[in-house]
């Protein structure tokens, strides 16, 4: 059975973007070192855009052939021109009540039952699935998620969108792996104890 996985970026103090949702300020605590272990070990979470401007398009996935992201994650690379943002992934989801063409015929759209959808993939042969973002996804799949992969960054904000909306609930996790890199960014996984 596929394992679906939070490959997700943070601040220390656990939000992924500002409170508008907005997450630029991250990019400025990527270096070369952070590039390298992306490139390493997800190859596959580059958008086909950088993976072009890193020389490994043809990098073939370690770890996920399916992603599934929000429609407020979508956006941004749908408005830069980006309708297919991984083509290079078996499959690509976009969740959206709003959208209902497909922008890119690669893109599948989901709009009724996600869990549904989610326990359907998994059943399915392949590598991961990667939940890329965002806090409602995160929420709406809380019991789904069997891994997280969280890339923190040495900054704090105080205030903005969660890692996810689920609300209380204790949820065990079981460190996995640990990656400390020399700009201050630290990747953890951790496995969710059934």
């Amino acid at each position: 059975m596929r394992k679906l996985t939070y490959f997700i970026a943070t601040t220390v103090d656990g939000f992924i973007g500002a409170p508008d949702g907005d997450a630029d300020f991250i990019y400025s605590y990527v270096d070369s070192e952070f590039i390298g272990l992306l490139t390493a070990e997800y190859p596959e979470t580059i958008s086909a855009a950088g993976r072009k401007q890193l020389g490994i398009e043809d990098a073939p996935p370690k770890r996920f052939d399916a992603v599934i992201m929000g429609r407020n994650t979508y956006e941004p690379g749908l408005k830069a021109g980006l309708p297919s943002p991984y083509g290079h992934m078996r499959e690509q989801y976009v969740v959206s009540r709003s959208l209902t063409t497909p922008p890119d015929p690669q893109v599948r759209l989901i709009s009724g039952d996600l869990v549904a959808a989610v326990r359907e993939m998994k059943a399915r042969d392949g590598l991961g699935i990667w939940l890329c973002g965002g806090a409602d996804l995160a929420a709406q799949l809380a019991d789904e998620i069997d891994e997280y992969v969280v890339k923190t960054y040495p900054v704090v904000v105080g205030t903005g969108m969660p890692m996810s909306r689920a609300g209380f609930g204790v949820r065990p996790l079981e460190l996995t792996g640990c990656t400390a890199l020399g700009g201050g960014q630290v990747v953890t996984s951790y496995d969710v104890k059934r």
